[in-house]
């Protein structure tokens, strides 16, 4: 009979908690295609966004209203409240927009496209205000990487034995097929405090933080050199020291190089200044400043715009104008959405145009090193606060590379006959980093507000193994992607 009573309340708790936490999905109408980043408001200047896969969660009690407000450029604006929701099962269908283009309206002419960009660019100082703010906000980082080929091999070792040198070539075969196998992938979340005191200094203050990483997958060129060096050494005369040029290895138990066992030394810390770099990078990149893709993008010299498509976002006139590059040296295209009630950008896509790429070193033949930024995109959505002035909602941006590294390394014993162990490293693959910055709130401060504010340096982070669902559901988050719901860690 306990156990029971127990049971019920049990029960009865999970409902309650729960019910508290609400996640539904965005799909179009017609084609019921997934429809990502649109803004979810759940009270005048708080809300979620739409993840890629168009789902998003937001906690009852953050509602101010009783209904959520769902906005989405190319869509007709929808106000629910939660018991419709429910209706919907979840299942939240979005009408297109009604395209205007070929209809008439205000002056009977075409809107011309040279007119609307040189306005945009005249009101930048009047729709934007990102000094002295205060900002909520919620960070997710996503790192990929994927190996396409790695070789590594013994290949001088006269002091060797041979059957220890086939041992250690089978082991670092072993290596090679595993780290070319794994799913590299890890995620990094926070929630926070951003201050600006304008575009160049800011100030982070982390409330909340967690790292979803996979220990056993978690390499970099580095980290596998090492791995392959650790694994080499176990086949080496363990009484001796070995000198590489990346500085000396003592061997005087082989067991403690291995990764695994130096893990336990490392402390669960975010360096909060390289979180403030990070997030302070991406809010200046939003900014129309000096030196960033939007302002660029903006140079009538170096890119071409076509009014594609205008019409209606919350009772405004929307232009959608797509961009290319002019010239050589402008390398992006996408799209800018503009309200022709200020001229204000309100959102922005971008990505490489072509076969257009950012840093690129090939010394493939003398050094054995070739790189190529290869990815950049992004997507930036803004809103406009009780002032007229816009600040930005969520901030995405994605890079990625192509990278390949060919070394020839040798042990050097370190003792009178001076040994040598030579060994080959090839390693050839892609790496990718998502950032997201999802803004829940915003409120002016004061001078003193900022300079009063002591920056941490370090916060510590919740390591997990797999996604847990309760560690963020009572708050403003971004709603996870399929991969990170089903990431668990090997152990």
């Amino acid at each position: 009979m306990k156990k029971t009573i127990l049971l019920t309340v049990f029960l009865f708790i999970g409902t309650y908690v729960n019910s508290q936490n609400i996640t539904a999905k965005l799909i179009d109408k017609n084609n019921e295609t997934p429809i990502p980043y649109a803004t979810i408001k759940t009270g005048k200047f708080s809300g979620v966004i739409s993840n890629e896969e168009g789902y998003f969660s937001f906690n009852l009690e953050d509602i101010k209203t009783k209904t959520v407000t769902i906005s989405c450029l190319g869509y007709q604006s929808k106000i629910l409240d939660i018991k419709t929701i429910k209706t919907l099962n979840y299942i939240i269908p979005l009408e297109a927009a009604i395209n205007q283009l070929n209809e008439v309206y205000i002056s009977n002419k075409r809107p011309n496209i040279d007119s609307i960009m040189a306005r945009v660019k005249a009101r930048l100082d009047e729709n934007y205000d990102m000094d002295l703010n205060k900002y909520n906000i919620f960070y997710r980082g996503t790192e990929y990487a994927d190996f396409k080929n790695l070789d590594i091999e013994v290949e001088k070792a006269s002091h060797v034995k041979s059957k220890n040198l086939k041992k250690a070539n089978k082991s670092l075969d072993s290596l090679s097929k595993y780290v070319v196998d794994s799913n590299i992938i890890d995620f990094s979340d926070f929630k926070g405090e951003l201050l600006s005191l304008d575009k160049d200094s800011s100030k982070l203050i982390v409330n909340k933080a967690t790292k979803l990483i996979d220990h056993k997958n978690n390499f970099s060129i580095d980290a596998v050199q090492e791995k392959a060096q650790t694994l080499l050494l176990k086949y080496l005369d363990t009484t001796k020291t070995y000198k590489l040029k990346t500085g000396i290895f003592k061997i005087e138990d082989s067991l403690s190089l291995k990764g695994e066992d130096l893990k336990g030394n490392e402390k669960n810390e975010y360096d909060i200044p390289h979180l403030k770099g990070i997030t302070s990078s991406l809010l200046r990149k939003s900014m129309f400043v000096d030196n960033t893709i939007l302002i660029t993008i903006l140079n009538p010299k170096l890119y071409n715009y076509t009014l594609e498509n205008v019409s209606y976002n919350n009772n405004d006139i929307i232009y959608t104008v797509s961009y290319k590059p002019r010239k050589g040296k402008a390398k992006y295209t996408g799209k800018l959405f503009i309200s022709d009630e200020n001229y204000a950008v309100i959102k922005v896509d971008y990505k490489y145009y072509g076969s257009r790429h950012g840093q690129k070193i090939n010394l493939k033949l003398i050094l054995g090193v070739k790189f190529i930024n290869n990815v950049s995109e992004g997507t930036y959505i803004y809103e406009k606060n009780d002032e007229g002035k816009y600040h930005p909602k969520y901030i995405k941006e994605a890079e990625g590379s192509y990278f390949y590294v060919n070394r020839d390394l040798k042990l050097i014993e370190n003792s009178r006959e001076k040994n040598k162990t030579g060994f080959s490293f090839k390693i050839e693959g892609e790496d990718r980093y998502k950032k997201e910055l999802l803004f829940t709130d915003i409120n002016d401060i004061t001078l003193q507000d900022f300079t009063s504010i002591n920056q941490e340096k370090v916060v510590p982070f919740t390591m997990l193994k797999a996604f847990e669902k309760t560690i963020w559901q009572d708050e403003e988050t971004i709603e996870p992607l399929e991969e990170m719901k089903q990431f668990k860690s090997d152990e």
